[in-house]
């Protein structure tokens, strides 16, 4: 038993071993996470080499003389190819309930695929396993405390679909309300409660969007003595006292052409595939005809949170463009591989 458990947490772990891609770029972590480790197509085959390789592992010893031998009753690959099978398609399930995206048909589609029910990091979701996985551990004898745990976090998962459900319902309402054209409508999790969201209504050249709390009658005030989770709740307000924003995808008046050409820009194709709801940053114009502009993603702006990930650019250089990250305290040339 205790070699299934062993084998259940590398296999459950092994998807994120993509980290790695960090060490080759930027680009190529942003390109490639969540990629080939994360696919359903290929599941079947990292199974294999998982459980062949646990089994290997399992069923050696150091002999005399410090001489790898073949123990007695040495263990199969297929003891293991059930559970570490299970272990990864529960960790590409797991990441399926995020906005960020999974591409699950990886290598022959990079299409990235999410349900955006959860926030990427989710309390009460950490806290059921973590219970789930102690009472296991007590009545180890028993499969009743797992059940229950995947049968409430998979609970708790429709209570996030029921969330989002409601937040698309408002921007629809909204969008109806103002007569907007409606290209895309979505909304985005957002951290302490199910029914935290900022819904989103894309009308073919401007993002409307909101924060709001698809349950609550009233607003929610929040101090600095507060704890962090009413603090970070407080920002979203009842669907009935919505502060809509409006955001132009490419700016207005001289920023706008400059604005499309980085977006069109063949070194930008990166961020067209990766960006969900793009509007533009900043943009500036240099001297010599030189400028630089950047888009920010909507998914990832989080009200509390200083900083904004994934803010990426061009500036124009000698006749060719130059990518950068925007920062706090300014740009990040990034090396394009």
């Amino acid at each position: 038993m205790w070699q299934l458990v062993v084998a259940g947490t590398v296999a459950a772990t092994f998807p994120d071993l993509d980290f790695v891609l960090g060490w080759v770029s930027e680009l190529a972590y942003l390109r490639g996470h969540r990629g080939v480790t994360h696919s359903i197509v290929l599941l079947p085959l990292w199974g294999l080499a998982i459980a062949w390789l646990l089994a290997r592992a399992f069923g050696r010893h150091r002999g005399r003389g410090g001489q790898e031998q073949e123990s007695g009753g040495a263990p199969n690959w297929r003891s293991f190819y059930l559970v570490v099978c299970s272990a990864i398609l529960i960790h590409i399930a797991g990441d399926l309930i995020t906005q960020f995206g999974t591409m699950i048909l990886a290598p022959f589609s990079d299409r990235r695929f999410g349900i955006g029910t959860t926030f990427i990091i989710d309390l009460v979701f950490t806290g059921i396993i973590v219970a789930g996985l102690v009472a296991s551990a007590i009545w180890r004898r028993s499969r009743v405390p797992a059940a229950i745990s995947l049968v409430m976090l998979a609970g708790w998962v429709g209570v996030g679909w029921l969330g989002r459900s409601e937040a698309i319902d408002a921007a629809r309402a909204y969008a109806a309300a103002n007569h907007l054209p409606v290209v895309q409508v979505d909304a985005a999790p957002r951290p302490a409660s199910p029914f935290n969201w900022t819904a989103i209504v894309f009308d073919g050249e401007r993002y409307h969007y909101a924060h709001i709390n698809t349950r609550r009658s009233e607003a929610l005030v929040a101090g600095a003595e507060d704890n962090f989770i009413r603090r970070f709740s407080a920002p979203y307000l009842p669907v009935a006292q919505a502060h809509w924003e409006v955001r132009e995808r490419f700016g207005r008046g001289g920023t706008r052409a400059l604005a499309q050409t980085v977006w069109n820009a063949e070194d930008f194709a990166f961020y067209r595939w990766f960006a969900m709801f793009p509007v533009l940053d900043h943009a500036e114009h240099g001297a010599g005809g030189n400028g630089c502009a950047n888009f920010m993603d909507l998914r990832f702006l989080t009200p509390g949170r200083d900083e904004i990930p994934f803010r990426y650019g061009l500036c124009s250089r000698e006749g060719g463009w130059r990518l950068f990250e925007r920062m706090v305290d300014g740009r990040r040339w990034v090396v394009a591989r």
